[in-house]
Parts: structure tokens; sequence; C-alpha cells
């Protein structure tokens, strides 16, 4: 880690909207990047299980978390994004009166943070927009159809890229989306992936208890949404125990659906197969992963998630796992031949696939180090975290 002063003076506040912090591991480590290079960092996020404080400092970064109750369907929505949007306004002029930041690094999903970064544009302050989902694809995802709130993500899409001064895209497919959609300037827009901080991602022994005396164990980690695919990952679990009784499933995160998987689980008469352990630190998230034989990435090939970039990828090629998904196009960019893909929504050729795997070690230790070598020589936060340095040197210098 390498300590500069080529920000001092200077502070940034952070805003994310959908997760705590230091949870959300993408935006912690570019909050920990840009304190190293000299920035005051503060970030405003919400409160969830595990992070619960209301203020708290982490490595010289003050959190202030508000309360947030996550919601479901259109109404649950906006009642979330409401209650978000009056912390995030009050926490922010609450900051900048104790101490003036120079710019506001806004976190979606949603598309609202713009709202806030308004007020402060009068007094010099410059909005970064982070572009870590499509929110009009996200919603579509979600909900299936267009209409009203599709068109008003649309508009919070188009005023949002219209505030930002900059815009940090996780990969080439949103970038082209800022520039497409956003009208950016294309030297306004820069990608930065979510690259694994490699010191935080260590390769560990198995855990061999975590297999409940199974000899394989599958592992996933992200969020537990609708688009998340979870519920296909259940089918290919189904099929893959009526052909073999030595596999178990380790599923490591939290989310709205969290509660109905459980349920599907149990109905499916699969409990016994699977653990769910909610969101976990970095200690166990760890465990499970390095003791997971194959990975599984089993999001549904939305519009959104097929340009999107998940971090689990990287995570999963980081560890040295092998990884199935369905063949999604930045996925497929990110994970090439670390992976295998199935073809799309077929839950029996996805469980054909890690079963695949299970029983051809030599070729998951190929898949591992592919993954592996790729993420150290290409793709590790120690890569990206100077495209990170770049913008900033931008949103300072101009």
């Amino acid at each position: 880690m390498t300590i500069t002063s080529e920000f001092a003076g200077k502070h940034i506040l952070i805003i994310i909207e959908n997760l705590p912090a230091p949870f959300d591991r993408r935006v912690w480590q570019e909050a920990t990047t840009l304190k190293e290079n000299g920035a005051k960092v503060t970030i405003i996020c919400p409160k969830m299980k595990g992070y619960n404080k209301r203020y708290e400092i982490i490595d010289d970064i003050e959190i202030f978390r508000h309360p947030l109750r996550e919601g479901k369907g259109v109404l649950g929505y906006l009642v979330e994004y409401t209650q978000a949007i009056f912390w995030e306004f009050f926490l922010s002029w609450r900051i900048f009166f104790k101490n003036r930041f120079h710019i506001i690094h806004g976190c979606n999903p949603p598309d609202l943070i713009f709202l806030t970064a308004l007020f402060f544009k009068p007094f010099g302050v410059k909005y970064i927009f982070d572009h870590h989902d499509i929110n009009p694809e996200l919603y579509i995802s979600k909900f299936e159809k267009k209409g009203f709130f599709y068109n008003l993500m649309v508009l919070f899409e188009k005023l949002t890229f219209k505030t930002a001064k900059y815009s940090i895209a996780t990969n080439e497919s949103y970038k082209k989306i800022a520039i497409e959609r956003g009208k950016m300037k294309p030297e306004d827009v820069q990608v930065v992936r979510s690259g694994p901080k490699l010191d935080r991602l260590k390769l560990m022994q198995p855990t061999e208890e975590l297999k409940k005396g199974k000899r394989y164990l599958i592992g996933y980690v992200g969020v537990i949404g609708e688009q998340e695919g979870l519920d296909l990952l259940l089918e290919s679990a189904k099929y893959i125990l009526s052909k073999r009784s030595d596999v178990h499933f380790a599923i490591v995160g939290g989310g709205t659906h969290l509660d109905e998987i459980k349920n599907l689980t149990i109905q499916m008469n699969l409990s016994n197969s699977f653990d769910y352990y909610g969101r976990v630190d970095d200690e166990t998230m760890l465990k499970v992963l390095n003791t997971a034989d194959v990975c599984v990435n089993p999001d549904k090939p939305t519009a959104m998630n097929d340009l999107s970039t998940m971090n689990k990828i990287m995570e999963y090629m980081a560890l040295k796992k092998p990884i199935v998904q369905y063949t999604l196009k930045e996925g497929n960019f990110s994970a090439g031949n670390a992976s295998l893909y199935a073809k799309n929504t077929d839950p029996l050729d996805f469980g054909d696939k890690i079963m695949y795997l299970l029983d051809h070690e030599n070729e998951r230790k190929k898949m591992g180090e592919f993954g592996y070598n790729r993420v150290i020589n290409e793709l590790s936060w120690d890569h990206e975290s100077q495209n990170l340095i770049n913008i900033y040197k931008k949103g300072f210098n101009q």
C-alpha cells in the first residue's frame, strides 16, 4: 500500500444508496484508495444488518449511517427511496457545515443522488457519478414491463448524467451508455472495474466442516434479489441431487428475496443440502469461498445483467475458483476461460456444467489458475485503482 499526499486538503463525500459501508466492497476500495492518496473521505450510507452504528470511524474514514427500510414492489421502493433522499440531503448539509467537501461521489442504484448534489453545485462542489447499475434495465428485470415508472427511471438517469461532471463506469458497456444515453463526453467517462483487492481476498486452506460431510461444496456470494437467479440455482441443485448425493451448497449474501429463496428451498425439500449464511464478515465469506470446489453465478440473462460486471465473478477468480454461469456479455468478458457457460435460463445445463467440473479436478485447477492470473495481471485493484486516481485528478484540477 502506497500512501501519498496527492489529494491533500481535499474532502470527498461518498453517498451509497443501497448498501452499507464497509460492506459495499467496491466503494470501500475506492474510499480507502482516495484516503491513501491524501484525501479526507466521509461516507453516507444506510444501516443494515451487521452495520447498525449511526456513526463510526474506520481506517480514518467517517461513516454516517441512516435508517432505511428495504422495499419490495413499487410502493415499497417509493418509501425506501424517499427515506434515503431525506437522510442523504440532511446528513450532507450537516457534514458540509462541519467540514466543507469538494466532490460528491454518488453510487447508485437508484439514480437519485443528483437531487442532493444539485444543491451543492452553487458552492463549487462537483458531482462524480459512480455507475453501478443501469436503472431502466434494472426496473425491467424486476417488474418485466415499462410504463410510467420505467419512464421515470429513464428521466432520472438523464438528469444524473446531466448533473455529473464526470462518470465512473464499471465496464465498457456502461461507458457506452454514459456517452450515448447520457450524452457525456468520452473523456469525462472513466472505466474503473471492480477489481478485487488481493490483500483482502486471501487464499486459505479449506474448512472441511462447511461441506457438512459431503465431498464437494458449491459456493455463491452476492445479493439475493429477483434478478440474481437463486431460484434457477435451486432447480439446478434439485437436478444435481437427483443424480448424486456428494454435494452441498453454501449461499453467502442477503437481499430482499432471501426469505423467499429460503422458503422455496424448504418447499423443494433441499434444506439439508443448503446453508444460508446471510450478510457476513470477510473472514466467514473467505472460509466459504476457499472451501468451495466450484463457484456459481446464476444471474438471469436480463438486459441489466448482460451488461453488468458482477463483483463476485472477479472475487471467485481471485480465489482460484472455477465458475459456472449463464452466457452473459460482461460475465464472459470478465471470466473468459475461468468459467463454463450454460445455456441461458436452462438450470439442467447449468447443473451438468457443475457436475462436469466436479468430476474433472484437473479442469477445475486449470480454470482456477487462468482466472487467478487474469486478476493478478489485468483486473486486480492494483491496476484499476489508478483509473480512479486519474478521474479524480481531473475532478480536482478542472
